[in-house]
This record gives structure tokens, sequence and C-alpha cells, in this order.
């Protein structure tokens, strides 16, 4: 159990807060950016998100320990905007 507990607290040691910028495709109009947000905003771990209408981006601040990037794509694909990680 000790072992176990360990675990925990080492995994959580490990988790940092990262952004990443995505790629957003399907953007068309100004309220587009609204739904891309919420549907980002619904991911667990997800501290904050600007989409920028104009860049076609949405920046995304998350914990990493509670979700990855392919959830944060997921997300976005599932509200009708496929993105991918900007380069």
């Amino acid at each position: 159990m000790l072992f176990g507990l360990s675990l925990l607290a080492s995994s959580a040691a490990f988790a940092a807060e990262r952004t990443v910028t995505l790629a957003v495709q399907n953007m068309y109009c100004s309220a587009c950016p609204i739904t891309v947000k919420s549907s980002l905003e619904a991911v667990p771990g997800v501290a904050r998100v600007v989409v920028s209408y104009p860049d076609k981006t949405a920046i995304v601040t998350f914990d990493d320990a509670q979700t990855a990037l392919p959830a944060l794509i997921t997300a976005t694909t599932n509200a009708g905007y496929p993105s991918a990680l900007k380069s």
C-alpha cells in the first residue's frame, strides 16, 4: 500500500501545466470561436483557452496529468472543427 501511495505522489510531482497552439479548421464566422472554446473548456484539466478567429488558432493551457493533446483534438473535431498541433 505504501508503494501505491508513493507512486501516486511521484506521478503528481511530474505533472505540469502545458500550453499548445492548435490550428483549427472550419472557422468561417465570428461565432465559431465560441463553440471551439466551449468544446475545449469541457475537457478535464483545461485551465485556459484563447481562440483567434482571424488566425484560426486555439491556444490551450492544460494540466498534462489530467489530459493530453489527443483529447483536445478530439474535442474540437467532435464539435465540427478539426484541429492539429500548429507547427
